[in-house]
Formats: C-alpha cells, sequence, structure tokens
C-alpha cells in the first residue's frame, strides 16, 4: 500500500518509516510534488492533523496521514501543547522553544508532562484518527544529542534517559509518535 505522510521533516519521515517498517510505501509531500506551505491553524492537534490531511487527499486525490505532536507540561496549564514547534516565536527553532520551556518551568517543583502525537488518515475519502502519549517529566537540562524537538529534555516514565540520549530504536518503541503509528498500522492492516 501507498500513503501519502504529509511532512517534509526528514526526521519524521526516517521515524515513521522505521515503525512501519516495510508494510507500507510511504510517500513524502517532496515524493509527490507538493512544495505548498500548509498552515497549521486549528487550536488543536486533531484540528492541524486534519488540516494537513484534507488539503493533500484534496489536492492530489492520495491516500494520505498527517501527524501533529504537542508537548503538554502540566504546571504549565497543557502549554506548549498545540505551539510546541513555534513555543518561542515563528521564526525560533528547537534550542530556543527548550530555552524558553526551561525557564518557564524554573522554580516549579511539577515538571510532569507529556508527548502526544495525533495521526489524522484519509483513505477513499474516509477519515480515522489515532492517539499515542507517553507520559514523562522535564529534565533541568538537556541531557543527549540524538533526537530532535524537546528530545533532549523530555524523561520518559520509567527512565533515567532522556529520548534525545536513547538509540533510535529504543526511542520508537516507546514514543508517542510509536504508539500513534502503531494504532494506525494495526488499523491498515485490517484492510
Amino acid at each position: 500500500m501507498k500513503l501519502v505522510f504529509a511532512t517534509n521533516n526528514k526526521h519524521k519521515l526516517e521515524e515513521m518509516r522505521a515503525i512501519l517498517g516495510g508494510k507500507v510505501e510511504l510517500l513524502s509531500l517532496a515524493d509527490i510534488g507538493c512544495e505548498d506551505d500548509i498552515p497549521e491553524t486549528a487550536e488543536t492537534l486533531e484540528g492541524n492533523a486534519l488540516i494537513k490531511a484534507r488539503h493533500i487527499y484534496e489536492k492530489y486525490y492520495l491516500s494520505c496521514f498527517a501527524d501533529d505532536t504537542g508537548l503538554e507540561v502540566d504546571a504549565l496549564g497543557g502549554a506548549p501543547g498545540v505551539y510546541s514547534a513555534r513555543y518561542a516565536g515563528e521564526n525560533n527553532d528547537s534550542e530556543a522553544n527548550m530555552q524558553k520551556l526551561l525557564q518557564n518551568l524554573t522554580g516549579k517543583s511539577d515538571r510532569h508532562a507529556q508527548f502526544r502525537t495525533v495521526i489524522a488518515l484519509i483513505i477513499d475519502g474516509e477519515e480515522k484518527l489515532f492517539d499515542g502519549v507517553v507520559r514523562g517529566e522535564i529534565a533541568t537540562e538537556r541531557k543527549g544529542e540524538a533526537g530532535f524537538g524537546y528530545d533532549p529534555v523530555f524523561v520518559p516514565e520509567g527512565y533515567d534517559a532522556s529520548f534525545a540520549q536513547m538509540p533510535s530504536e529504543q526511542k520508537n518503541a516507546i514514543s508517542h509518535r510509536s504508539r500513534a503509528a502503531s494504532a494506525l498500522n494495526d488499523y491498515l492492516q485490517t484492510l
């Protein structure tokens, strides 16, 4: 089965290909010649994932899926959440986002958080949503060089290492994206 993953993020694409294995031929936006900047204007992860998937399906008529991921920190009322990628502002990067997060948690004892991924799948016009969550806490400083986004400051429950300190196989086995992808994969196996 061929599916378009509505992303040009190489890290996400590699991670998803590793999670889904060879069961699905995964195409990126670049693979289908899509250079559109798809705005993520929804107030929820579900809404943003659906915006991206619907854009691809309606423009290219290809079965596809899109995801949106957020880091939800308890002490910050669920922030940065849907704004995780642009937490420190539109023109900032992961490093700036992490620094703002650590600064906002200064002096807070509750560092519990969760990563949540929502995948929106559209096959032949039928929409399905899949959710994946991993609980953990925010470290007081960066740990590790691997991964991307907030991985250096997120320590999953039951582990001493951050996502950025883990080998990719270990992270992929327990991550929010892998849990959502597993639910997606289970559904694809029924087709």
